[in-house]
């Protein structure tokens, strides 16, 4: 198993750099969309209906193989290392090492996956138009129609959406707190969880509602509830990290102990750690880009740098 690969996934290759990952799940979901989009195809043509319904599932999950790659390349233009897309039960995931620097950083990198399937929606209605009416008119419409349906969904204010990130990174460069932006946007995403399911229980007695549907709405439900809570109880730590600035801890004009660890001064938050965990130490160099020596950072002052409470 490579070190981008997690539990429970499978790898099937690599795209644009990064490993692709599937979950189990994803199979199970499009076993489901073929069942649910087979019925729209009966009597459009002498081709099962199923083998029609499997091929837009598998171009459905090729659009948001784009979506999530346009988040991958939006990461590497700030510098940001992309260790995997995993695709499963409901969409995809890109697994960005560290967090954004900035709000702007964080926008960019959330927007262009909604974007993309805005775009992909748009140029399949376009060529839908442009084909003879039929079975490929109706799936090239049918996976436009979905991806705008993707792009709207996404872009709703609160985490784990895209739209949640959005929203997050303009609270932070509002309030100046990345922290207060993750639980505004993580309890909005709690909020249309818990409007998801109500939507859900008003729809049992309805003639229309199928228990797919159902289970559908309900699953996006506790997506988004399980997205926002884990959100929620990550926003003190990744305010904690973040705070963690080797030019602002460490002890400038200090002298370094002999034979100390060199650290760039310009280390900050998740990178930091990491470069400290590669060669503990008690107390570190820090050095300027020009090689000289910019003062003394400890494991200690770190710590205690990181145990305070947020300001």
């Amino acid at each position: 198993m490579s070190s981008s690969q997690r539990a429970g996934t499978w790898r099937i290759g690599r795209v644009v750099g990064v490993d692709l990952l599937i979950r189990p799940s994803l199979l199970v979901m499009g076993a489901i969309l073929v069942i649910v989009f087979a019925p729209r195809y009966e009597d459009r043509s002498g081709t099962s209906p199923y083998v029609l319904a499997a091929v837009f599932v598998v171009a459905l999950y090729a659009s948001v193989l784009v979506h999530e790659i346009a988040h991958v390349l939006a990461a590497r233009v700030f510098g940001m290392r992309v260790d995997s897309v995993t695709l499963h039960l409901l969409g995809g995931e890109t697994l960005i090492e560290g967090e954004s620097r900035t709000p702007w950083q964080e926008l960019a990198t959330s927007i262009v996956g909604p974007l993309a399937s805005l775009a992909i929606g748009l140029v399949s209605f376009a060529l839908a138009d442009s084909m003879a009416i039929g079975t490929g008119s109706d799936i090239v419409w049918s996976i436009g129609y979905v991806n705008i349906v993707v792009a709207i969904f996404n872009m709703l204010p609160g985490l784990p959406l895209d739209g949640g990130r959005v929203f997050k990174a303009i609270i932070w460069q509002v309030t100046g707190r990345e922290e207060t932006g993750t639980k505004v946007a993580g309890w909005i995403g709690r909020a249309a969880a818990v409007a998801i399911v109500v939507l859900a229980l008003t729809r049992l007695g309805s003639d229309t509602a199928s228990s797919v549907d159902l289970a559908i709405f309900l699953l996006i439900a506790w997506f988004l509830w399980q997205g926002s809570s884990e959100a929620l109880r990550h926003a003190g730590r990744s305010a904690r990290i973040n705070r963690l600035v080797a030019r602002d801890i460490g002890f400038a004009g200090a002298t370094p102990p002999p034979g100390a660890v060199p650290l760039p001064v310009d280390l900050r938050g998740a990178e930091l750690l990491k470069a400290m965990a590669a060669r503990p130490a008690e107390a570190y160099a820090l050095v300027e880009s020009d090689g000289t020596i910019f003062g003394v950072l400890t494991a200690r002052a770190v710590d205690e740098t990181y145990r305070e409470n947020p300001r």
